[in-house]
Order: structure tokens, then C-alpha cells, then sequence
């Protein structure tokens, strides 16, 4: 059994049971499958929808763009405590999946889309301090699993959506929700519920928070718009050199899915070792993978890409940890700037370069990523010096 822990000012929950816990995973699975599917499809939208490529492109940063108030997002699940946004978030991507499957027309896919990026927005804060709050004494380990799901979605995601749209048409891509809505009575059951915030506790200090959690975002933003220009380019790249729709998505499932040796290792890592030689060793094995992809070939594809998701995920659980640690008064605003709003300024990234590949070439827009893991290293430094400071102050 698992036994939850008392977040910074609260108190502690009730014990809950260890299938408290696989259901957060299981949450984070769909929830991450339906706000991630995207990639997989985007070569069967620009042939059947007649969209070009930048508008193309533009489709993932709305996805990604509602992910950017995942702060707001924490700020209220800290205040309302409960339960509601971590199972609500999967229905209402669940509704904007199947907007996009009704809607042919760019406007109508943008807005399931949008729907689905703040379905994800209001997950994530809520079941992440959940996830905290049943760490015990390995929360970078017990992080890790809860980023495994999330993962093990964002990998299987394009790859099922793809296969769904090539048997059944785009018209049937509402599909990729059932689950959710099956299962859906289940997670009501069993995930345990957060206490409010109470107006004993400390309000929380922007101020002194502002100088860490800029570097954070700094980092976790570039290293966003880097895994988004990879997982956006490679299958239209892919498909334009002659190779098959799911050929092309199985590119984004093995660097997401292999991956997620990545978030195991980094949060067993960061346990034993610290934050530093995590988002070290992750930018310096990213940058040199990526900048061979261009350079890939057939086959080769397949094994640089995997080692690529391994590097650059293996910050998750790290990035996740260091945002609830500096703003220890309200965890789920700490998950939201770590994850959504870093996520946000990876999708604002991923449209210039979109517009350069649309211009230049599909191999230049992967250049340009490898250029986002170059100035992530810029951000390391502040970031660890920021956050000893902010823990001694």
C-alpha cells in the first residue's frame, strides 16, 4: 500500500491504495495519447484536408499552445483541491478529438485541437501533485512511473490515431477516445481527491520564485521545441521521400516509447546523483543524436531516434521535480510551469521553424531544432545556480 505524504502547508490525505496510483498512470497514458496523436496523421491531413506545410506545423503548436496556462491550471487545482481537473482534463480532449474527426475545414480542427491542448492543461498539475503526494521518500523514481504513462500515450498515440485513419478514414478518429469514456467511471472511483488550500498557508511568493522558474522554462521550453520539431518533421519527411503513413508515425512511437527508458533512468538518476548530471548528460547526448538525423538514412532512422527519445526525456521527472520544489507552497503551479508552460514556448518555437522548413527545406527545420538544444545548454547553469540559491535563501 501506498501512503501519501503531506505537500509543503497541508496536510496529509487519507492512505489510499496502490491502484490509486496505476490509475493516475493509466490517466496519463490516454490523456497524453489524445493530446499527442497529432504527429502521425499530419501526412493524411495535408492530402485528404489540403493543408500546406507551415499550417501544417501551425496544427501542433495549437495543440501545444493551450498547455501554456497549465500554470493558471495548477494555481486552481491547488486552491479547489479534489479531483475534478485530473479526470475531467481526458474528456474534454475526448471531445476535441472528435471535433477535429467531424471537421474538415483548418478552423474547425484548430478548435478541437485548442480543446484538446487545455483537456491536457487541466490534467496535468492536479494528477502530478497527486502523483507527489504518493512519493514517500523516492519522488524522482515514483515521478519517473507517472511520466512513463504520459509517454507510453504521447508514443502509441500517433501510431493508433494513424492506424485508425488509414482503415476507417479521419472521419473515425474520434476512436482513439473510447477508452477514456469506458474507463472513465473507474478513475472516478479510485483516485484519491487533494485537500484545499487553506488561508493558513503561505500565499505564494512570485518575487522570489520569478529568477528559478525562468530558467526552468528557459530549459524545459527549448527542450520542448526540440522533441516537437523532431516528432512534426520526421513523418512528413518521411512520407515525402516515399515511405508509408505508418512507417512515418512508428518514427514518433520508437522516440517516445524508447524513450521512456529515458524518464525511468532520469529519475533513478536524479535520485542517486542530482538534477545537474541529468540535464547535462541529457543536452549533451541530444545535440550530438540530433545532429546525426539529418545525416540518417533507411533503417538507421530507427535506432537514432530511439536514443534520442532516451536523452531528451530523461529530463521530464527531473524538470517536473525542480518546479514543484521551488514553488513548494503550491505543487501543481511548480507541474505547470515545468510542464505546460514549458511545453507552450516549445510550440511558439516550432512555428518559425515550421515557416523555415516550409521555405528552405524539412532538413533545415531539423537543423534548427538541434540550434534549440544548443542555447538549452545557456540555460543549465542559471537553472542549477537559481535553485541552490533559492533552496538556501
Amino acid at each position: 500500500m501506498l501512503q501519501t505524504e503531506p505537500h509543503a502547508g497541508t496536510r496529509p490525505a487519507a492512505p489510499v491504495h496502490r491502484t490509486a496510483f496505476w490509475a493516475l498512470i493509466w490517466a496519463h497514458l490516454n490523456n497524453d495519447a489524445l493530446a499527442n496523436y497529432l504527429p502521425g496523421i499530419l501526412p493524411l491531413i495535408a492530402t485528404e484536408r489540403h493543408v500546406p506545410l507551415f499550417l501544417l506545423t501551425s496544427l501542433v503548436t495549437i495543440l501545444m499552445f493551450g498547455q501554456m496556462v497549465q500554470p493558471l491550471s495548477g494555481l486552481l487545482a491547488d486552491r479547489i483541491g479534489g479531483r475534478a481537473l485530473a479526470i475531467g482534463g481526458p474528456l474534454l480532449s475526448v471531445v476535441g478529438v472528435t471535433l477535429v474527426s467531424v471537421s474538415p475545414a483548418y478552423a474547425g480542427m484548430a478548435a478541437g485541437l485548442f480543446l484538446a491542448g487545455i483537456g491536457s492543461t487541466l490534467f496535468h498539475p492536479q494528477a502530478m501533485a497527486v502523483t507527489r503526494s504518493l512519493a514517500g521518500k523516492r519522488p524522482g523514481f515514483t515521478m519517473s512511473l507517472f511520466m512513463v504513462g504520459g509517454e507510453f500515450g504521447r508514443a502509441v498515440g500517433p501510431l493508433v490515431a494513424t492506424l485508425l485513419a488509414t482503415a476507417f478514414g479521419l472521419a473515425h478518429l474520434w476512436l482513439v477516445g473510447v477508452l477514456v469514456v469506458l474507463t472513465w467511471p473507474w478513475l472516478l472511483r479510485v483516485v484519491p481527491a487533494l485537500p484545499k488550500r487553506t488561508s493558513r498557508q503561505a500565499p505564494v511568493q512570485f518575487r522570489r520564485h520569478f529568477k528559478p522558474a525562468l530558467a526552468l522554462v528557459a530549459f524545459a521550453g527549448l527542450r520542448a521545441g526540440a522533441i516537437s520539431t523532431v516528432t512534426t518533421l520526421m513523418p512528413i519527411l518521411w512520407h515525402r521521400s516515399g515511405g508509408s503513413l505508418v512507417l512515418g508515425a512508428s518514427l514518433v512511437t520508437t522516440m517516445i516509447g524508447i524513450g521512456i527508458i529515458g524518464n525511468l533512468a532520469g529519475g533513478l538518476l536524479r535520485d542517486r546523483l542530482g538534477s545537474g548530471v541529468v540535464l547535462w548528460g541529457s543536452s549533451i547526448a541530444g545535440l550530438v543524436l540530433l545532429a546525426l538525423l539529418p545525416l540518417a538514412h533507411g533503417l538507421t532512422f530507427w535506432p537514432i531516434l530511439a536514443l534520442l527519445g532516451i536523452a531528451l526525456f530523461s529530463t521530464s521527472p527531473v524538470t517536473s521535480l525542480i518546479g514543484q520544489d521551488i514553488f513548494k507552497e503550491n505543487p501543481g503551479l511548480g507541474s505547470g510551469v515545468a510542464l505546460g508552460l514549458g511545453n507552450g514556448v516549445g510550440a511558439i518555437l516550432l512555428l518559425p521553424i515550421g515557416f523555415a522548413a516550409a521555405r528552405v527545406g524539412l532538413t533545415f527545420g531539423l537543423a534548427l531544432g538541434a540550434l534549440l538544444l544548443v542555447l538549452a545548454f545557456f540555460s543549465i547553469r542559471p537553472l542549477l545556480a537559481a535553485t541552490a540559491e533559492h533552496r538556501t535563501a
